[in-house]
């Protein structure tokens, strides 16, 4: 019979920061910056074409999703508020079954705040992860405050972590393994995967 070891996991969280997580149960992401590197990709048609302007592209990256849907499988649930729209952000989601969306709003705390009413949650069981001066209010009001090194110096400032990856590279992955340490779920998903 072929029967390993468990695996020990390698990623160490300061206590401070796990006891600040811990009653998280749904964790609020900006795109732009924090799902993507910030960079804003445009394909270019000819001048007859009525396109004018381009089609946005994304990048996403795959250990981000993967976290996003641990997330999840641990009950903690993902929501994007984003001040933009795009069909590749909409069919991104959609393949990483994230329902809880606000898209096109600069204004972030009323969107925030109408997904945990629907939820029944507080700020209290709350993390957001965010870049520039739109986040400022989810990330200030919210239990556990990630950024990306990217980040604007402003939010830097209030994040409680700051991701040793940057933004579109792996931060989102960081930010939800963090979560996972702190619900206590950590070990037992990644055992489910490690046999």
């Amino acid at each position: 019979m072929d029967t390993l070891p468990p695996l020990a996991p390698v990623l160490r969280w300061e206590p401070e920061l796990l006891l600040r997580a811990q009653d998280v149960r749904v964790a609020f992401f900006d795109v732009d910056g924090v799902l993507t590197d910030g960079g804003l990709y445009f394909a270019e048609y000819p001048e007859d074409d009525p396109r004018v302007g381009g089609e946005q592209i994304k990048r996403f990256n795959t250990l981000d999703g993967h976290g996003l849907k641990l997330l999840q499988r641990a009950g903690i649930l993902p929501a994007i508020v984003t001040g933009r729209d795009s069909r590749p952000l909409r069919a991104r989601l959609s393949a990483l079954g994230i329902v809880h969306a606000h898209f096109g709003t600069e204004d972030k705390r009323p969107a925030a705040e109408a997904t945990l009413a629907a939820l029944g949650l507080g700020w209290h069981q709350a993390a957001a992860m965010g870049d520039d001066w739109p986040d400022l209010p989810l990330m200030r009001r919210a239990a556990f405050a990630c950024a990306a090194p990217g980040a604007h110096g402003e939010v830097l400032a209030v994040a409680h972590h700051v991701t040793r990856t940057q933004a579109g590279h792996g931060a989102v992955r960081e930010c939800c393994d963090l979560l996972l340490a702190a619900s206590g779920r950590y070990d037992d998903l990644l055992q489910a995967y490690a046999g």
